[in-house]
């Protein structure tokens, strides 16, 4: 078909016009998308996003966050600092705007640098509200930690009582429970001690009071003070273990507690070949402390069944956790092969924690009971989600629920290693070949349009 000189002024008028509007949707769609936050993550396990719980935690924080980075452009070891910085702290500006990033030279301003009391080339001094925080190891497990303990308002006393052989938030035993300890003071918590025979009564400012089982019986003038304790409002964690209460009758009264004999024995751990004594657990109870863990499991150790207050006791009652869904509480001897006995034992699953409530003046008073303090015990508070369940039953009891998460764990760092001459090839494949590849077959197309 041939054509005219004014036809094809047409069809260069056409095309002209086709690529002046794609070049103007082009930029139009840069204008629009130009402070857009949306990203796609197609890392491994989501290396590149935040979890959860650090975003729940950076959205319950209300007020802006400051972030000064004692940071060089150029570090020997490292390269670039200050953009590390930046790239990490990306996701989280993301989550949250108002977090002001400022960065200071350590070697041009010195003497501000020593004022802050910064140590390392990449330190961040991170402050919110009237509390301040140094950050100098760049991962989303210290930063979360460090986000949960700013995001405390106010000092959360934790009172654990001694001096009865109990196990202790900070001992190094294997039944005492120190690693927990540990973990509570990285969340934001205060740690003491106290031996009711010496001091007059619980501290009044203790956020929650943690009762481990004694191994010798407690003087009634001790459990005394446990029972005033609770009577005037005071929160309580009591780890009760398979043994003797050693005095403790007076407090399970009070609670109107229901603890049943035997040890709580799970068939299903045995087939994962671990001890049948090791109730196993991913049912728990609608309630803010367990929330969360519809996903994930627990481990209780030689744990005690426990039951609910009757209805008309003044605490209202809700099971947290129900363990060994097909076993059962052995209450014979738990040496050699166990075996259910329809005429002692009790089928599961068994009630290993609940969580009990009332009103009480103008507050609301808590308390929670585990069966067993082994599952946070230094042998085995590293099974499963067992920490995770630990500090969210702090978190409630002292009042922090906007803090009830699952952690955040570490991201798998896989790393793709390619070879310097594929490296070449992939860039001059890219950046030329592919390119001139297109140019040639427009170029071929246009030029076949030409002749027809």
């Amino acid at each position: 078909m041939k054509t005219g000189p004014r036809l094809r002024l047409q069809l260069a008028a056409q095309n002209t016009l086709f690529a002046l509007l794609l070049v103007a949707a082009a930029f139009l769609v840069v204008y629009l998308l130009r402070d857009s936050t949306w990203q796609w993550d197609i890392t491994q396990n989501k290396r590149g996003s935040l979890s959860t719980a650090t975003r729940d935690v950076l959205r319950n924080m209300a007020e802006p966050i400051t972030i000064t980075a004692y940071a060089t452009t150029h570090d020997p070891m490292l390269g670039d600092v200050r953009t590390l910085i930046s790239d990490f702290l990306t996701p989280y500006r993301l989550i949250k705007p108002d977090i002001t990033l400022t960065f200071v030279d350590p070697r041009e301003q010195p003497k501000e640098t020593a004022a802050a009391n910064v140590r390392a080339n990449g330190e961040l001094v991170i402050e919110y509200g009237k509390r301040k925080e140094h950050l100098s190891t760049l991962n989303e497990q210290s930063m979360a930690n460090l986000l949960m303990r700013l995001a405390r308002n106010q000092e959360r006393l934790i009172v654990f009582i001694d001096g009865h052989g109990q196990p202790k938030l900070d001992g190094n035993a294997n039944f005492d429970l120190g690693r927990f300890g540990q973990q509570l003071q990285v969340k934001g918590f205060t740690l003491q001690s106290i031996s009711l025979s010496i001091a007059p009564e619980v501290p009044e400012n203790a956020a929650v009071l943690v009762l481990t089982h004694p191994r010798v019986d407690m003087l009634k003038g001790e459990v005394d003070k446990l029972v005033r304790h609770v009577e005037r409002g005071g929160n309580l964690l009591w780890l009760i273990d398979q043994e003797p209460l050693h005095g403790l009758q007076p407090l399970v009264e009070q609670l109107k507690l229901q603890l049943g004999p035997g040890v709580v024995v799970d068939p299903a751990a045995a087939q994962l070949g671990i001890q049948p004594t090791i109730a196993l657990s991913s049912n728990y109870g609608f309630h803010p402390i367990t929330e969360a863990f519809s996903r994930y499991n627990t481990a209780f150790p030689f744990a005690r069944a426990l039951g609910l207050p009757p209805d008309t006791a003044p605490w209202h009652a809700s099971v947290l956790v129900e363990a060994a869904q097909s076993g059962w509480v052995e209450t014979g001897n738990l040496d050699g092969e166990l075996r259910f006995d329809p005429n002692r034992d009790v089928r599961g699953p068994a009630v290993v924690a609940v969580a009990l409530e009332r009103a009480l003046e103008d507050k609301s008073q808590r308390v929670v009971v585990v069966g067993g303090s082994s599952f946070l015990s230094n042998a085995f508070v590293g099974l499963l989600s067992n920490v995770d369940f630990g500090v969210n039953l702090l978190n409630w009891l002292a009042e922090d629920e906007n803090l009830i998460t699952i952690q955040p764990r570490e991201r798998v760092d896989a790393t793709l290693e390619v070879s310097r001459p594929l490296l070449t090839l992939l860039v001059f494949g890219f950046l030329l070949f592919l390119p001139a590849a297109l140019l040639a077959a427009g170029g071929m197309i246009w030029w076949r349009r030409r002749r027809a």
